[in-house]
């Protein structure tokens, strides 16, 4: 990693008596980053901001923020700000008052609290509001201020736990693109947990997936969505046809289609996601077609998930994703039969 590395975890591990929380977590993360720690519940991923945040104290194992050993300081004397799941805003304090408290914490003057109170709540688009108090504002407010206040020291890191996860689905959305503009304007070191991939996929420079305690892969959100580095990542993020298949002498056996491939003989398992099955165009000459029957159709808006059946995948049932226009212009329905083709290398074989 080049010089501009801003935190380092090496080999953190965390113990809650004889459960193991977090095992020999090793990660690096560049200056301006916005990484998502993304996982099932229960895997650690809090956990693991907490250490970063002071909250928790590791069992084992370094933190390094700018260079600076940090594994045994407070809170305090740590270089962050905060947002939690639930706002944690004062309800008796104003949210001028609310998104001033670190600055007041830290003695600065007047005019300047003032000044940069002022700035920040434009910042998170709620200008005028500074005279209000939390229970005045709605959820997706709240969290906006939950955000100037956690931006307000001016902190190196900025730590997002769950932070949309109490809001409706279309505020969550809008509200996650404006942390990752805003993000972007200040050039803030980010990590933000989260168990929605999607959430996911749409913010992060890197994701860092974890599951029990431990980091299953670390990418782009296109490594790891194409890329996937275990069963467990390509399960977890976006969704995935699983096909049990056969390696023998060369070739892959998934039902009757066979695909060239390198390896031992043995018994796999192959990863397909529903848009690497094509319904066309498809062409005399292509191979690994297949014939298959529609059992059912989940309408989605714009594209449907096409739930089907094939003789030739036996004994298994396919998604694939159709566009509303290639349904309606074929007249396909529940009960009709499509070709298919399948990208080979597209599959992947665990």
């Amino acid at each position: 990693m080049t010089h501009d590395l801003f935190l380092e975890l090496r080999n953190i591990r965390k113990a809650f008596g004889g459960f193991t929380a977090l095992q020999d977590i090793n990660l690096q993360i560049r200056k301006g980053e916005f990484v998502c720690f993304l996982g099932p519940s229960g895997c650690g991923k809090t956990t693991l901001l907490r250490i970063i945040a002071g909250l928790e104290v590791q069992t084992s194992g370094e933190v390094f923020q700018a260079g600076r050993d940090i594994s045994r300081l407070p809170p305090a004397q740590r270089d962050y700000g905060i947002v939690f799941q639930s706002y944690a805003l004062f309800p008796n304090l104003s949210v001028a008052d609310n998104v001033a408290y670190g600055l007041v914490n830290r003695k600065a003057p007047r005019a300047e609290i003032h000044q940069r109170v002022l700035e920040l709540v434009k910042l998170v688009g709620l200008p005028g509001s500074e005279g209000k108090y939390p229970s005045q504002l709605s959820g997706g407010q709240q969290q906006r201020i939950a955000l100037a206040r956690a931006l307000a020291t001016r902190p190196g890191l900025l730590l997002l736990d769950e932070p949309l996860s109490a809001l409706d689905a279309l505020e969550r959305v809008r509200l996650r693109s404006e942390i990752r503009a805003l993000q972007q304007q200040l050039g803030v070191t980010t990590i933000m947990v989260t168990h929605d991939q999607e959430e996911a996929l749409s913010v992060a420079d890197r994701i860092v997936v974890m599951n029990h305690g431990v980091i299953e892969q670390v990418g782009s959100p296109y490594d790891i969505y194409r890329e996937p580095a275990s069963p467990f990542v390509a399960d977890f993020v976006g969704k995935v046809n699983v096909l049990p298949a056969r390696v023998k002498s060369g070739q892959l056996h998934v039902g009757e289609l066979c695909i060239p491939h390198d390896g031992a003989d043995r018994d796999a398992r192959v990863y397909l996601r529903p848009e690497d099955v094509l319904a066309r165009p498809i062409a005399d000459g292509d191979a690994h077609v297949f014939e298959a029957r529609i059992e059912k159709i989940e309408f989605l808006g714009s594209y449907c998930h096409v739930h089907v059946t094939s003789p030739t995948l036996q004994p298994h049932n396919l998604t694939v994703y159709l566009s509303l226009n290639f349904l309606s212009e074929q007249s396909l329905k529940v009960g009709s039969t499509l070709k298919l083709r399948l990208l080979p290398e597209r599959l992947k074989v665990f």
